[in-house]
């Protein structure tokens, strides 16, 4: 998928090693181009997270990347060679990686007890706020959904067993496009440039608004 732009592009490659999503920034203005790599096993949620921050406002606030983690009581490593915070239970890290040569990265990680995971990397020049993104969803306490047999065996997760209709999915992926089809408009150039029209004769205060 590409930006209306043409300044940012988001991809998904399961059949090349090591395969995965790829979020590439144009160089634009003062942004310099930028590049973030997610395994293929990194979770929906986290790279949603991610790419939901590349249609939304920015924080009037700076970002800071390792706030979120540290809200988690993830823990700063002081044996490794770089910043490094680990999660509370050592499954997942967050490092920011500077070379000799002054070259940096942000990486990322998890790997449990039997070896599987996934990692992610982003260039120094990916925007703050969306490396924040990432860290807010990779540190989120929040449970998700998952089909039965599609949980890796681990004593370190925990399972609710609950019942989901598939209406329920269906209404709740179109709500997730209509908020994100309704930020968009938000912030359409085209949207803030029209004039604003009078109220038809038949139009209210309180009153209902047919849906479209």
């Amino acid at each position: 998928m590409e930006s209306p732009d043409r300044t940012m592009r988001v991809g998904y490659d399961p059949y090349v090693l090591p395969g995965g999503w790829t979020i590439h920034g144009k160089a634009n203005g003062q942004q310099d181009e930028w590049w973030a790599v997610l395994g293929r096993q990194t979770p929906v949620e986290i790279v949603a997270g991610l790419t939901d921050a590349l249609t939304q406002p920015r924080s009037a606030h700076a970002p800071n990347v390792w706030a979120p983690l540290q809200e988690q009581r993830w823990r700063h490593d002081p044996h490794a060679a770089h910043p490094t915070v680990t999660s509370p239970d050592g499954s997942a890290w967050m490092q920011y990686h500077q070379a000799a040569g002054g070259n940096a990265m942000w990486s990322s990680g998890v790997k449990d007890q039997q070896g599987n995971g996934w990692s992610a990397q982003f260039t120094a020049s990916t925007p703050m706020h969306l490396v924040q993104a990432f860290s807010t969803a990779l540190s989120s306490p929040e449970p998700v959904m998952r089909p039965l047999g599609r949980v890796p065996h681990s004593a370190q997760i925990r399972t609710t067993s609950v019942s989901v209709l598939p209406s329920q999915l269906r209404a709740w992926q179109q709500a997730r496009i209509t908020a994100a089809r309704a930020t968009a408009w938000a912030r359409s150039p085209t949207r803030a440039s029209r004039p604003r029209t009078a109220a038809r004769p038949h139009a209210h205060a309180g009153g209902t608004r047919a849906r479209r």
